[in-house]
């Protein structure tokens, strides 16, 4: 173990990588946060089982066995390879080399399961690409949500995944040579790094150059991706695993009550109900009233608003929408994805900033025209149109592999429009009144509400006396 120019490089690399992240990463925790609070304590071996059953063992992706099983590889191939990467930061903060090859066997195990799915990783990033680049292209990877940016950004991904695979064979395979150049023996097991090494010079010079250009490649590749994640749909690799663990246990179909509408109903029914006396600031004064639903993202609950960093933009949502399928304009991947731009639009956007190429005109062509001076989510982003076209089956919910709710967003705004602006559809209205007046949603008066029974006992001693 030796520290050199290069150690010290490197450490200075390192932790400007690492800190830049956890810059970005604090100021994506501080969106989140702007939600309203919810309390998700309890239920910690319930919630650790659902975690590791949907975000470990990705279990929701094999309703679709083509792409979970490529994504499996590319999956285990980053938890794999992740252990190689830890060998070399050892390596490049103490100038050890090959820090782990004191596991003996086990490190032939480790090195020969890194370079095969290594391999595996370019295989199917490349079917990746096909299947998502290909003509006609598969329905669920288009929309107007995945024009321009977000198409951008899934393709960077699998480019960046083959170009750190080629610099770690690329390392590994000059390495190997290098070594059997000097007829020593080099700790580990390379099964298609020994298959490249005839394609590498012979030089020792050459070959140092290559295998230091592939570990900095490398190395410095990771650093970069790792920073380019708070801007890009994979930031779902972290995000992911508390989205799940944070994610309803109640029935799909149970909906929330509104606490205060709760309250004054338990009072209609109970006179002697005390209704709570309303919150107040630290100094006593009155808060501002809390609105009905959401018009914005900081009227959402935290946990609305981590689905939409844990989402990873692949549709499966959107393709089993029944409204959606029959050409109606809700996507709930565009919900999702709105959620996150009005975000960083009113709070912090990552310190690479995302483009929003397609630019709200293009985005909302089909829609109406966006109230400027009052941007916001509800009708900033998302229209009543798209709303109101949701029959909330939970045919999303149940199709996220990582368990994003978008049904709970979109009742909370259709609750603001019902409530806070009386603006929901012209046939609920009439529903509302019938409720109001007769006590059931169709127009008939409560008096008449047994007719049917009366006219099928008439009926039925009309039969029986044309039988008898």
């Amino acid at each position: 173990m030796h520290f050199s120019i290069e150690n010290f490089l490197f450490l200075l690399v390192a932790i400007a990588g690492f800190g830049l992240f956890a810059w970005q990463a604090r100021k994506i925790r501080a969106n989140i946060l702007v939600g309203r609070d919810r309390d998700m304590s309890g239920n910690v071996s319930e919630r650790l089982n659902k975690t590791l059953l949907v975000a470990f063992g990705q279990s929701k992706m094999f309703k679709r066995l083509t792409p979970a099983f490529l994504h499996l590889i590319v999956y285990v191939g980053f938890l794999v390879i992740n252990i190689e990467v830890l060998e070399i930061m050892v390596d490049g903060i103490f100038g050890t080399h090959r820090f782990l090859q004191f596991l003996g066997p086990l490190y032939d195990v480790l090195m020969a399961t890194n370079e095969i799915l290594g391999a595996l990783v370019i295989v199917a990033v490349a079917a990746f690409w096909w299947r998502r680049n290909r003509k006609p292209p598969v329905r669920r990877f288009q929309g107007p949500e995945l024009r321009a940016w977000p198409r951008l950004d899934a393709n960077i991904i699998l480019y960046v995944e083959v170009v750190l695979m080629a610099a770690l064979f690329t390392m590994n395979t000059a390495d190997l040579k290098l070594h059997q150049l000097r007829n020593l023996e080099m700790p580990g097991t390379f099964p298609i790094s020994s298959l490249l090494v005839g394609l590498f010079p012979s030089s020792e010079a050459a070959l140092h150059v290559l295998e230091r250009m592939g570990w900095w490649a490398h190395i410095v590749g990771i650093l970069c991706f790792l920073n380019y994640l708070p801007s890009s749909k994979h930031f779902h690799i972290i995000m992911a695993f508390p989205n799940v663990y944070y994610s309803r246990l109640v029935p799909q179909g149970q909906f929330s009550n509104v606490e205060s509408i709760t309250h004054e109903v338990k009072a209609m029914m109970d006179p002697s109900y005390e209704v709570p006396a309303p919150a107040t600031a630290p100094d006593g004064s009155a808060l501002a009233p809390t609105p009905f639903g959401a018009k914005d993202v900081n009227d959402l609950a935290w946990t609305n608003l981590l689905n939409a960093y844990s989402c990873t933009e692949c549709g499966r949502c959107t393709s089993v929408c029944p409204a959606n399928i029959t050409g109606k304009l809700l996507s709930p991947r565009k919900i999702i994805m709105d959620t996150r731009d009005r975000m960083e639009e009113k709070y912090n956007s990552p310190l690479i900033f995302n483009p929003n190429l397609y630019g709200q005109e293009v985005k909302h062509e089909s829609q109406e025209v966006l109230d400027k001076e009052n941007h916001t989510l509800l009708r900033g982003y998302v229209t009543p149109e798209e709303l109101w076209a949701c029959t909330t089956c939970n045919a999303c919910v149940e199709a996220c592999p990582v368990n994003i709710n978008p049904l709970e967003s979109i009742v909370e705004m259709r609750r603001f429009l019902v409530l806070e602006e009386s603006a929901a559809p012209n046939s609920l209205n009439v529903m509302f009144s019938n409720i109001e007046n007769n006590g059931a949603p169709w127009a008939f008066s409560p008096s008449d509400r047994f007719n049917w029974a009366d006219d099928l006992y008439v009926a039925e001693k009309e039969e029986l006396e044309v039988r008898s």
